[in-house]
């Protein structure tokens, strides 16, 4: 089941609202979902795609989420695995934007090495 692009922000909207007020700290630009699929371009085409980023820019600080790299992954899922993986995706992209305040990296570092990992597996 593919929810609409519309039905995925409602969800979006509500799951946000789970996380404790601290977590909005600093992050100036919000929750932002993207109509668009992010593919990984570190890997073969349709086999990675990015969901979401913890972005920190000239914009400010800001979480986006890729509504085509949902359908992409979850187009055969039922609705609450949609939701869960929203949850998901934002309480990582939280954890990035609350290691970024405090000038720590950890998190990074697994997502590196996850990626890093799945890159040999491709024959990278």
């Amino acid at each position: 089941m593919v929810p609409t692009y519309e039905q995925m922000g409602d969800w979006l909207e509500e799951i946000a609202q789970e996380f404790p007020e601290a977590f909005f700290e600093e992050l100036d630009g919000g929750i932002q979902l993207e109509e668009q699929e992010l593919p990984d371009p570190d890997f073969p085409p349709g086999e990675m795609y990015i969901m979401g980023e913890y972005c920190h820019d000239m914009l400010g600080r800001y979480i986006v989420l890729y509504y085509g790299s949902f359908v992409q992954l979850l187009a055969e899922e039922e609705q609450e695995v949609w939701k869960d993986e929203i949850f998901a995706t934002v309480a990582h992209e939280f954890t990035h934007h609350m290691e970024d305040t405090a000038g720590l990296h950890a998190l990074d570092d697994k997502d590196a090495e996850f990626l890093r990992q799945a890159r040999e597996e491709y024959g990278d």
